[in-house]
């Protein structure tokens, strides 16, 4: 496989407020497994929220670090500022439904780009959409508070909100390999080649639109599919021979990292597919405990004590 070509999305993070009501969201309403509970490695003392399908499979990941006492970020320029999910054909109807039944509201259903979308934002005005696909294969999680068929498959793509979109738009095209492949208005689609579902980016001109600022409710960074860590080096060598400042790797147990700004403003990642959440944890245990990196186990007793409790999902083995 060329390593010059993204595979797709590989996880989606943000920034939530209270991480119970992020549970009962992300759990609960949109029926994702809690894959892993952990911490923040960079600060212990916040939780980290792993959601997906039934073992977190590249392109099924949304993570969270909640901060309780964090000020509201604002939407704009230089950010991840919509985030869209797969579901399946037939399953609209039900989605509409189940927001009413939760008092959320939401716009839709629309077209776009000849596609049904319904959009909506969790707990904390994070933008989410729910997007209509009949070409996605991808198993759900089957044992959550939605019906295997209706079920969210994983991402679909996101929107990146960008004040300028061609050094963007040559990042995308010229090294990651995506092609564009549609146009609506200030609405610019870029495609990965790769023929797995999740690599849709819709990246969107906005030049007088305000920066926006990351904090709750917002995207802190977006992931991107590599297949190793061979592949992930000559990404970093690449990244930095085109001028791109570029963490060295940073081991995140469950895979690889390095982290980029890239040219519009937005943290980009580059995520290594293995090892994956099994590492530490049977499959049937995924999401059910506290889990800590073998450095912060001598802290266990102090961070229990000190991130809040959590009611976790009841069905979720």
């Amino acid at each position: 496989m060329n390593h010059n070509e993204i595979l797709g999305i590989h996880h989606v993070t943000a920034i939530a407020g209270n991480p119970q009501q992020n549970i009962d969201f992300y759990a609960g309403f949109l029926g994702l497994r809690l894959v892993k509970l952990t911490v923040n490695y960079d600060d212990p003392g916040t939780y980290h929220l792993y959601y997906g399908d039934s073992i977190g499979h590249p392109g099924s990941i949304m993570t969270f670090f909640p901060w309780p006492s964090g000020q509201k970020g604002r939407h704009g320029t230089g950010q991840l500022t919509t985030t869209c999910f797969s579901i399946p054909d037939g399953s609209l109807e039900y989605w509409m439904q189940r927001l009413e039944a939760h008092k959320i509201p939401y716009d839709g259903p629309f077209q776009r780009f000849e596609e049904n979308v319904v959009s909506f934002a969790d707990y904390d005005g994070l933008r989410l959409e729910l997007v209509v696909t009949g070409f996605d294969r991808r198993k759900p999680w089957e044992e959550g508070p939605v019906p295997p068929e209706k079920a969210i498959r994983g991402f679909y793509g996101v929107t990146l909100s960008e004040e300028g979109y061609e050094r963007t738009a040559w990042l995308l095209n010229d090294k990651f390999g995506f092609k564009q492949s549609k146009q609506e208005n200030n609405r610019f689609r870029y495609e990965a080649r790769a023929s797995e579902p999740g690599g849709i980016v819709d990246v969107i001109c906005s030049p007088d639109a305000p920066r926006g600022f990351v904090s709750v409710g917002t995207v802190h960074h977006v992931a991107w599919r590599t297949q190793d860590d061979e592949q992930q080096k000559k990404w970093r060598q690449e990244l930095i021979d085109v001028g791109l400042d570029v963490t060295p790797v940073i081991d995140r147990k469950y895979f690889h990292s390095i982290y980029f700004l890239e040219p519009g403003g937005v943290l980009f990642e580059i995520a290594t597919d293995p090892p994956g959440f099994t590492v530490d944890q049977p499959s049937t245990e995924l999401g059910t405990r506290l889990v800590l990196p073998n450095w912060l186990e001598p802290l266990r007793k102090k961070l229990e004590l000190t991130l809040p409790p959590l009611n976790l999902p009841h069905k979720n083995s």
